[in-house]
């Protein structure tokens, strides 16, 4: 029976060193598969069941130079965080007190050193100081390569430099060969300070949880961890605290903030029934809520668990890096010796200024900054697109919603608020509009449609008539007596036919529903009031179309509702729709729109999952079904539709992020290349341009996380 295990892996900085472990680990004896993430530094292994395979995976991963601590077997964990993690993720730790920010001081140090020590060596010795700055940063590197290659893995970036720096030694090059290897350890630094950054988001998620919670158990308030706390558990929220889980408020009425979760700025106000998230910050009342969800399913678990699964999706951009990185690593290694070779076999040159120009060539090889320019712009933007309430399921979903050409969206509950709300109130017989309220309110009291719900809000704070007698009337409406006098709310072709709605009564009900209204008339012998009711189209969804046409795409409407009532939706946004839809009937549109460019789905039910999965990028918005979340490849957490374009935007910022990073590292290793044939450049200013190369793409990767901000979803920026 195959078994899965999960460890903690310390010391990644790079995608090239996930890469390293991931190859390693596969060539294992008996492994089925192996997954790392980069940003949560988990590493996934399950194997055919073999006892002792845990210590060998251990061993592998150690002798490669990483750390390796087990979180337990992945089916036993019971929360999004254990101890081992909560390790890892403490903050604060200063670079140089890191193994490899101490590597840095070192070799600095020596090479400091070994400068000063040449104005005072006598000529025959002023080489060794250099040579002992070389070997104490270039033992470390050469462990590590020499672990790769009995892994199976000779092309590694270790193995460049040691050949490179060892290579320096033999031809009398110490000085430079000392401060090659002190400039690749500064580049391993900055990835590991960039890579940080990167998780900072996501640790910054897992640190919004409280780790306690108080918990009532018979009346008894208690203090428990909140790991501890199982669907149907009551727990005190007191103001001012974080809510510790999932749940529903169950009594208590309070302003919530949920920007931690969402991102959304404005707080918004919570009673009985409503649904709130961990880690949200209660402003204003003590709330008791009931818990829905365990730790390990809780939203921000995950929002965690999706952005670390996300690594596995990789962007096709990444994934032909990766290929291409494969041959180009050989190819500069045979490159390399057919510089040391040719021209002093075939032409007499020098042998010593050909091996240092291969030895250049070699570092100018190795292919950090390329390796990283993808997956660095892609954990930026899944790291801020978290941050605001946009999860994205990977690099090709970043991708594919780049190059989105038509967003399709559903109607109810997406582009409307999801409930009809009383939007025409029409007079008649000198009634008055508190007074047509009331009386609708008291008869439709004890309704439960959605109509009836829509008028009882509307009559809110007013005196509601009694009710001596209420019935439904099946297929018709409501009919009450109150004050000895029988009163209906129906339908406009009821009240006609009871004769109650004629003239120019009947004429206006008709233009109201001519606006895709619903209509409910108010009569007894005839009509005192029309009420016009419809779920209206939410603040900012004009905005929204507006915006996706600004970007080029192209906004449908795609709706299970009536043509009548999607064609004033539609008229008031100003975009094309279909109407009357079943879910089948929404793939086949899909489909069809495929054929003109990539298509993103929007909806937020679970009638809406087939057209998600179909679509080229399918999206969930709100407080969607768990199986639209689930089917979607990506989630809007706020309800607010403007997030939509956002979500293009990010990504198309991501990728214009990525073409400067692959520019920025083919280009500066195209000109060193030239260059250093020609002899006009050496070993130092190699591994400078290597590691330059390096610093710049990451920090341009960095950037997504400081220039996005909220404010771009809701202006356009």
């Amino acid at each position: 029976m195959p078994d899965t295990r999960e460890w903690l892996v310390t010391g990644m900085d790079c995608p090239a060193c996930a890469t390293k472990i991931k190859g390693a680990v596969a060539q294992l004896s008996g492994i089925e598969s192996v997954e790392i993430s980069l940003i949560s530094q988990k590493l996934r292994v399950t194997w055919n069941g073999l006892s002792g395979m845990a210590p060998d995976i251990e061993g592998r991963v150690r002798s490669l130079g990483y750390g390796i601590e087990a979180t337990g077997k992945a089916s036993d964990l019971s929360s999004s965080h254990t101890d081992a993690e909560d390790e890892a993720e403490e903050t604060g730790v200063p670079w140089y007190r890191t193994g490899k920010g101490r590597l840095v001081l070192l070799t600095g140090v020596l090479l400091v050193f070994a400068w000063g020590a040449t104005s005072v060596l006598p000529d025959i010795f002023r080489a060794w100081p250099f040579v002992v700055a070389c070997l104490a940063g270039l033992i470390p590197i050469a462990r590590r390569a020499f672990a790769a290659i009995r892994a199976g893995q000779p092309f590694s970036i270790e193995a460049l430099m040691t050949i490179a720096a060892t290579g320096a030694l033999f031809i009398g090059a110490a000085q430079e060969a000392a401060l090659v290897v002190f400039l690749f350890a500064v580049g391993e630094l900055l990835e590991g300070v960039a890579v940080s950054h990167a998780r900072d988001g996501i640790r910054a998620l897992g640190a919004l949880v409280p780790k306690t919670a108080m918990r009532e158990e018979n009346g008894v308030t208690k203090e428990i961890a909140a790991s501890e706390l199982v669907p149907g558990n009551i727990v005190l929220v007191r103001p001012g605290d974080r809510i510790p889980a999932d749940g529903e408020v169950i009594s208590g009425t309070s302003g919530i903030d949920e920007s931690p979760v969402t991102g959304e700025s404005v707080p918004v106000t919570r009673g009985p029934g409503d649904q709130v998230f961990a880690g949200s910050i209660n402003d204003e009342a003590a709330l008791r809520v009931q818990v829905t969800h365990a730790a390990a399913e809780n939203t921000i678990s995950r929002i965690i668990r999706l952005v670390e699964e996300a690594e596995e999706s990789r962007a096709p951009t990444e994934r032909f890096i990766d290929r291409f990185s494969r041959w180009y690593m050989p190819t500069i290694v045979v490159l390399s010796a057919l510089v040391v070779c040719v021209p002093p076999l075939a032409f007499g040159q020098l042998w010593s200024v050909w091996i240092y120009r291969g030895l250049s060539l070699l570092l100018i090889g190795c292919p950090c900054a390329l390796v990283i320019s993808v997956p660095a712009a892609i954990a930026s933007a899944l790291s801020v697109g978290a941050r605001h309430g946009l999860l994205m399921k990977g690099g090709a979903v970043i991708e594919a919603t780049a190059g989105v050409k038509t967003v399709a969206l559903d109607k109810t509950g997406t582009l409307t608020r999801g409930q009809p709300e009383v939007t025409d109130i029409i007079l008649f017989d000198d009634v008055s509009e508190n007074e047509a309220l009331a009386l609708a309110a008291a008869i439709e009291s004890a309704s439960n449609h959605p109509l009836a719900r829509a008028v009882l809000r509307r009559a809110e704070g007013l005196n509601l008539p009694s009710v001596q007698d209420s019935r439904a009337i099946a297929g018709k409406g409501v009919t009450a007596v109150l004050d000895g006098k029988t009163v209906t709310v129906a339908s406009p072709r009821h009240a006609i036919r009871d004769g109650a709605l004629t003239g120019d009564a009947a004429a206006q009900a008709m233009a109201l529903e001519a606006d895709g209204k619903t209509v409910a008339v108010l009569y007894s012998d005839r009509a005192l009031a029309l009420i016009g009711l419809r779920d209206e189209p939410r603040q900012d969804a004009q905005e929204t179309i507006r915006q996706l046409r600004h970007l080029g795409v192209t906004p449908i409407i795609l709706t299970g509702d009536n043509q009548r009532t999607a064609a004033a939706i539609a008229s008031m946004l100003g975009t094309d729709y279909k109407a009357e839809l079943l879910p089948e009937q929404k793939l086949e549109v899909i489909r069809a729109l495929a054929t003109q460019g990539p298509v993103m789905m929007v909806g937020d039910g679970i009638n809406d999952a087939p057209a998600l999965k179909q679509a080229t990028v399918g999206v969930a918005i709100g407080s969607g079904t768990d199986v639209a979340l689930e089917t979607a490849d990506a989630a809007i957490l706020r309800n607010r539709v403007s997030d939509i374009p956002a979500l293009i935007r990010l990504s198309r910022s991501a990728m214009r992020n990525i073409r400067q990073n692959v520019s920025i590292a083919l280009g500066l290793k195209g000109i060193f290349l030239v260059t250093t044939v020609a002899g006009m450049t050496g070993l130092w200013l190699a591994i400078m341009a290597d590691t330059g190369a390096t610093v710049l793409v990451t920090l341009n990767a960095l950037r997504l996380l400081r220039t996005y901000n909220s404010g771009d979803a809701r202006t356009g920026s």
